[in-house]
């Protein structure tokens, strides 16, 4: 009887293991538009949206582009320019975005340094194909404190941890005392 316990508990923590897993996957925020900005893309007008206005450096964000009449029915492309990115990048196609599935664009997206940057577009659809670019976007510095203070101060623990192994290691010196029986 205990071995058929055992394995009802098994189950049980089993199923309930995956239904705790599934809370998280189904709790992420809705993607907050907070600023837009609009492009004409040849025939076609689009919204760029940003979820953190003013944006800095390190920072996360999200991005989506909504043409008018919707993504239904059209493709496109979007190069992306700055300080810090590699020089004649290819563009990479306009994809939905992982939340907002009836829009185009980028989650959690961040840039790694503060300048001007612009997002070129490509858009083929009914109407032909058209491009536009949204210039000056600007990206402020990263927020916080220097790089190197945050991981100095995050490291401290493990050196910690370290040092603390370190000490209990030649204490007891593992492998050098005598067994006794």
């Amino acid at each position: 009887m205990t071995a058929l316990r055992k394995v009802a508990f098994t189950v049980l923590a089993t199923v309930t293991m995956a239904l705790v897993s599934i809370a998280p996957a189904s709790a992420y925020a809705p993607v907050d538009i907070v600023h837009t900005e609009r492009v004409q893309a040849g025939p076609y007008a689009l919204t760029v949206g940003f979820s953190t206005w003013p944006i800095r450096a390190m920072k996360s964000l999200d991005f989506t582009f909504v043409p008018d009449g919707g993504i239904a029915d059209k493709s496109g492309t979007l190069k992306i320019e700055g300080p810090g990115l590699r020089p004649g990048r290819r563009p990479q196609p306009l994809v939905r975005h992982p939340r907002k599935r009836d829009n185009w664009g980028l989650d959690v997206r961040a840039f790694d340094d503060p300048g001007d940057y612009s997002f070129t577009f490509a858009i083929d659809g009914p109407l032909g194909h058209g491009e536009g670019t949204l210039s000056g976007v600007h990206i402020l510095d990263q927020p916080g404190p220097p790089l190197a203070l945050s991981w100095t101060i995050g490291s401290l623990p493990l050196i910690g941890l370290i040092v603390f192994l370190g000490v209990a290691w030649r204490r007891t010196k593992p492998g050098r005392r005598p067994l006794t029986v």
